[in-house]
């Protein structure tokens, strides 16, 4: 029997082995994947290495931050932030700037948005106890109509499938609540960056973030905590108090494995599913109704030195199906083996089963040559000399009307058993950034080591405005508030 089976080897669930590790308790992963990171991982093709989504390393968890300098030290850069939005075929700064903004809008059009969110705020004022039910109301009660139609909606349909009045304003508080238009215009104006969304730079590893994560897997292997990849958890017995033994298969073997405590960070949906005895029809029902959106990431290798100076750009055009491009050579140069040709990620959000996500490889290459050339950023598709492509389920947790009432229903089954905690975006379905992940990872070690921490109601907006004393560290584990998106949150990231 091992001490702890920890079930994901994405940032949550090697956080948790790496703090068990550290004081001295070996824990055993099971990862489904041929690589450790998750949707954090670092993928390579003929020498290019390019992220899956863009991940920034940025934090003011003093916790997760050291974690990040233990085991990377000086192998991170510092890069600076530059991206814009491209719509109506042209591209706005972000985070807004008056002069980029008026010259694209006019005058005219920038007004109407101001007049516009004056009128949203003075009918909030005059209804102060109304609550937003769903993004639309949420964004137009503190942005305006005009904002909202201007760079929300198309954006953010395009990355979710479903109409904006469908998504939960739940994700809206957790994702932007930290930006407002009267904080945007005056950073656009004076340069101000109070604003945790208006981050200038950040930290980045040399080789892209699955570097971290790459290196996490050696220190733990070599301090006896085994990472077992192409291993697939199929099912997890328990006695409807404790989990007792989980049971995996990798190339055809069964491996059983029996432990005091066990951490996952598997989709909720799967790890309900794999619970032997079967939980009540309720929970699996619930587990059903949760969905996801997936997400496939089309890298050019393009024969041009330098095509735009972004790290990334929105695209919130609907005529175009790329919602998102990275710039992979203007993250690191060392993502790009050839520095006279440039790397791009061709991003495009869909479901499994969908069109996009049936289309062949050639066929989404070609679609990407031909959308990057029709928005300007590349004069002709003879420059573009290869390309693949690469397909991620279970991106992104979905917040439609009926995902809090699932997803209470699963919590409350999940927490009747004593030794398992749950970690993780996919592990909670909550839309996290990696970050945030690894702090529940963290938390995870540190209540299995004998602290007491509620990883449900983990206070992250708290950790991006101050440092933690000690203190704090405790108090942040017991409120719940919504989550912010520390980089480009009204542009609808992900």
């Amino acid at each position: 029997m091992t001490d702890t089976v920890v079930i994901g080897a994405g940032p949550a669930g090697l956080t948790a082995a790496y703090e068990l590790a550290k004081k001295g308790k070996k824990s055993l992963i099971f990862e489904q994947a041929d690589k450790v990171g998750g949707i954090s991982r670092t993928e390579t093709y003929r020498g290019y290495r390019f992220d899956i989504g863009g991940h920034r390393f940025f934090t003011k968890v003093g916790e997760v931050q050291q974690i990040w300098k233990e085991i990377l030290g000086d192998e991170f850069i510092q890069v600076p932030r530059l991206s814009r939005i491209y719509y109506r075929g042209k591209f706005f700064d972000y985070p807004l700037s008056i002069a980029s903004t008026l010259s694209n809008l006019g005058v005219t059009d920038s007004s109407l948005i101001i007049l516009s969110y004056l009128k949203s705020r003075f009918k909030s004022k005059l209804h102060p106890g109304s609550e937003a039910e769903n993004l639309e109301e949420w964004v137009i009660e503190r942005f305006g109509g005009r904002l909202y139609r201007t760079f929300f909606k198309s954006y953010t349909e395009k990355v979710w499938g479903i109409p904006c009045d469908k998504i939960q304003a739940e994700w809206a508080a957790q994702r932007i609540q930290g930006l407002s238009l009267k904080k945007a215009v005056i950073n656009a104006m004076f340069g101000s960056n109070d604003t945790k969304t208006l981050i200038k730079a950040f930290d980045y590893p040399i080789y892209g973030p699955g570097m971290m994560w790459e290196r996490c897997q050696q220190i733990l292997e070599s301090k006896g905590t085994p990472v077992h990849m192409k291993t697939r958890v199929t099912k997890i017995e328990h006695d409807g108090k404790r989990i007792l033994r989980v049971i995996a298969e990798k190339e055809g073997e069964v491996i059983e494995v029996s432990a005091e405590n066990f951490v996952s960070s598997m989709p909720i949906t799967a790890l309900a599913r794999c619970l032997n005895p079967a939980p009540p029809d309720s929970v699996i029902n619930a587990a059903k109704g949760l969905k996801y959106r997936d997400f496939l990431i089309v890298p050019l290798v393009i024969n041009l030195k330098d095509i735009f100076p972004d790290n990334w750009i929105y695209i919130h055009s609907p005529e175009f199906k790329v919602g998102r491009i990275q710039n992979f050579k203007n993250w690191s140069a060392a993502m790009v083996p050839d520095a006279s040709k440039t790397c791009v990620g061709m991003e495009y959000f869909c479901s499994e089963g969908d069109r996009l996500w049936e289309m062949s490889d050639k066929d989404l290459i070609a679609q990407a040559a031909e959308e990057i050339v029709g928005l300007g950023l590349v004069p002709d598709t003879k420059y573009i000399e290869d390309g693949t492509v690469i397909r991620q389920k279970k991106a992104y947790p979905v917040y439609d009307g009926m995902y809090r009432e699932h997803l209470d229903v699963i919590q409350t089954y999940l927490q009747q058993f004593e030794n398992l905690q749950t970690i993780g975006r996919n592990g909670m379905h909550r839309y996290n950034n990696q970050d945030h992940s690894m702090l529940t990872g963290l938390l995870a070690a540190k209540n299995i080591l004998g602290e007491t921490h509620d990883l449900w109601n983990v206070n992250v907006e708290r950790s991006y405005h101050e440092e933690f004393t000690k203190e704090q560290w405790n108090d942040a584990t017991k409120v719940l508030k919504p989550r912010e998106e520390p980089v480009e949150a009204y542009a609808g990231s992900v």
